[in-house]
């Protein structure tokens, strides 16, 4: 019996082959049991992943954070985390942009993966259990002299000095016109009293602050009492003037009267000079208090996890109280200082309560506050518009736990590695149960990181919605991701090499993954700053592709003579290697880079050369697998595959066959396979081949076997993109 059939969309991604019999799934069509080095795309398609284009050698392992200021390319950059240093390379071109001062780079090379880290404005804040709070900050103009990096160990509750209280003079309204005052000697606490107001007179308190042109407060001074009439008692006339030293940088000063123990706000002196201040009987704010100091972080008591969240620095999970969590004072992110009595604006402390003492692992700002714990994951919000010290309500929203992995934010969702298994899980909004709940995302494809740990991941948002994973053993994961249109595809992609550490960037047209990959060349290790090249344009043609990776564009390779060139050169960092070679849109097989980095051309050019080293895209669906109506299940069925039509999308070249029996299962099946080219035929015979759009008819190789499927494969520095495949497939009878 005759079947025509057809894998019409490929966004399962590669899944485990343990579901090659679940015909039943919906998605089942889409799946694929080999995805590597290829891309499925949210339309449907799958292509093959760009190349990483070089962009310079490191002097030791690396590990990348992004710093972005903007959606400007110009102001992002990337931090490259060494043994001894922190480089900063621009985000546009790559090229160095400074050395960060201040101390050395401060962790240990196997914890930068587990440090976590918040960016506002110029400076990132970075925590990690085993170090103190750092911060690095960027000052300074991009012009001539470039930016000025700092990285340091962040100072809390600095301000300016407090102001030392000179004179306080309480001056009667009555008849006697004497006075009361402090010495200018310092003696504070002594009390004057007024021989008329003997029987009626109280101990009034004074505490003055200084306040920087930032608006960030000093501690108060000390207090300074006298005794005089209780302020219910005043009458016309009776003041008090508070007198005290001026505060370098100052910009203003308060002045605080006691209320029945506390101190409240009762008047500002503006200006640097304004050194005295005329109490008249004024009330006390209750709501503005002087501060006092509070560091929760003393003694080594140091966070795992940092965040902003209600314009508060957030961090959590420090080695003392692992289930606390702890807000800085709004908008002042490096002061923990309290009032008293406790106010809005204070700093929060907060315990996660639990059955079990639950680790956060990190904090997230997402309308709510998100906490993912070693037992579950929490959302912290309050009764009112913000969280405040006396209004915080714990909310749990699942029970999974959390690694320490850095969450990613996408769209309506939260991604975060699971405890156990490092399994993917999404966190978003149901409003069927009125809460928050997902889905695990390597549930179809176990074997991709189960086994393994995740060291970093980045999301790239365009043009394809990709996340890009880091696995312990250097192979590349990649997610492509929406979940709304419910796409969750896998592929993996490997190199000549470990990828070590990725970030994302923005860039111009799409988003720029930077890579650092460590490639043995010539017999050595060395560290390269990598990105992945921007994907063809509908508008370029082939001259236009770059798929090697670790490669470089060689522009106008002439001879000394002016004249066309066999040789260029510009790849001095693969001295000894093999290499896949596009002169000028037309693949020139592998060559050998040579001592002083030239490459010999099979055909001499004056244009663009691309040079780096191969590899492979593999792209193989599951099986077939279905119930008809006169046979049942044709699981475990012979089967013939007849004419197979690929249709393609601004391709060339590749390569087709056919699994064989055994195959399923088995591990790079398809790299002892006998591959045949696919016929593309020039338009002009001599010069490149234009990028080929449509249907090209082959017959595969197949015999009889149960679980035969197709395979192809493009080796060649070429772009190829598939958007179905269709073929004829004829049924036999069970074994």
């Amino acid at each position: 019996m005759g079947t025509r059939v057809s894998w019409h969309n490929f966004t399962g991604g590669l899944v485990t082959t343990t579901l090659a019999s679940r015909y039943d799934l919906q998605k089942f069509g889409t799946f694929l049991q080999a995805c590597t080095n290829a891309i499925p795309n949210i339309h449907g398609s799958i292509e093959r992943r760009p190349g990483m284009e070089y962009i310079t050698t490191l002097d030791s392992c690396a590990y990348l954070l992004p710093f972005q200021f903007s959606s400007a390319p110009e102001d992002n950059f990337i931090l490259a985390f060494q043994y001894n240093c922190t480089i900063v390379y621009c985000g546009t071109n790559g090229c160095c942009a400074g050395c960060v001062a201040g101390c050395a780079q401060p962790y240990c090379m196997n914890h930068l993966c587990e440090v976590d880290y918040a960016q506002v404005a110029d400076v990132i804040y970075f925590a990690h259990c085993c170090y103190p709070l750092f911060k690095l900050s960027r000052t300074g103009e991009s012009n001539a002299s470039g930016y000025c990096w700092c990285i340091q160990c962040v100072a809390l509750n600095q301000s300016l000095g407090c102001p030392t209280i000179s004179e306080v003079t309480a001056t009667c309204g009555q008849a006697c016109g004497c006075c009361c005052w402090s010495s200018s000697a310092g003696c504070y606490g002594c009390c004057y009293c007024c021989p008329y107001t003997m029987n009626i007179c109280s101990c009034l308190g004074y505490k003055v602050s200084a306040v920087d042109c930032d608006g960030i407060e000093s501690l108060p001074s000390c207090a300074c009492c006298i005794c005089f009439r209780y302020p219910t008692d005043w009458v016309a006339g009776d003041h008090v003037t508070v007198c005290w030293d001026t505060v370098t940088c100052a910009c203003e000063y308060n002045i605080y009267r006691d209320s029945a123990g506390y101190y409240g706000l009762i008047g500002v002196a503006c200006g640097a000079d304004c050194t005295c201040f005329v109490d008249e009987n004024y009330e006390p704010d209750m709501t503005v208090t002087p501060k006092e100091d509070w560091n929760p972080f003393e003694s080594d008591n140091n966070p795992c996890s940092v965040t902003f969240h209600h314009q508060r620095l957030t961090i959590g999970g420090t080695k003392d109280a692992p289930s606390s969590f702890y807000m800085s004072r709004t908008g002042d992110f490096e002061s923990f200082r309290k009032s008293r009595p406790l106010q809005d604006d204070d700093p929060v402390e907060y315990m996660v309560s639990s059955n079990s003492v639950d680790d956060i692992h990190w904090l997230v700002s997402f309308g709510s506050l998100f906490l993912g714990t070693s037992g579950a994951e929490y959302t912290a919000d309050s009764s009112g518009a913000a969280i405040t010290p006396s209004d915080v309500r714990i909310n749990t929203q699942s029970y999974w736990g959390s690694k320490n992995l850095k969450p990613l934010i996408i769209g309506s969702a939260i991604l975060h590695e699971q405890r156990l298994g490092s399994h993917i899980r999404e966190i978003a909004y149901n409003w069927e149960i009125d809460g928050y709940a997902g889905n695990d995302l390597s549930l179809l494809a176990p074997e991709l990181v189960e086994g393994h740990k995740i060291v970093q991941w980045a999301f790239q948002q365009s043009p394809g919605s990709n996340i890009w994973i880091v696995r312990d053993d250097g192979v590349l994961l990649c997610l492509t991701y929406m979940r709304e249109q419910n796409i969750y595809a896998w592929s993996k992609h490997t190199t000549k090499g470990r990828v070590i550490s990725v970030c994302v960037l923005c860039g111009e047209s799409e988003d720029i993954l930077w890579l650092v990959v460590a490639r043995q060349v010539n017999g050595q290790e060395k560290y390269f700053l990598e990105r992945m090249h921007l994907r063809l344009q509908e508008d370029e043609d082939v001259t236009d592709s770059f798929y090697v990776d670790s490669g470089v564009v060689l522009e106008n390779a002439i001879s000394t003579d002016q004249t066309a060139s066999t040789t260029v050169c510009g790849a001095c960092h693969l001295i000894g290697e093999t290499v896949s070679v596009l002169n000028v849109g037309s693949p020139e097989g592998e060559q050998t880079v040579g001592e002083n980095g030239s490459v010999e051309l099979q055909y001499a050019t004056s244009g663009k050369v691309v040079v780096g080293l191969p590899y492979d895209t593999v792209i193989s669906p599951l099986p077939l697998e279905t119930d008809t109506q006169q046979a049942g299940s044709t699981t475990g069925m012979h089967r013939a595959y007849g004419k197979t039509t690929l249709r393609f999308h601004r391709s060339l070249g590749g390569q087709y066959t056919a699994t064989k029996q055994g195959d399923l299962g088995r591990e790079d099946f398809w790299e002892d396979a006998e591959y045949y080219d696919i016929p593309y035929l020039p338009e002009y015979w001599g010069k490149p081949c234009k990028l080929f759009t449509g249907d090209i008819d082959v017959v595969l190789p197949s015999g009889q076997d149960t679980d035969t499927s197709v395979i192809l494969k493009q080796s060649q520095p070429l772009p190829f993109r598939v958007t179905s495949i269709t073929t004829n497939v004829d049924f036999g009878e069970a074994p």
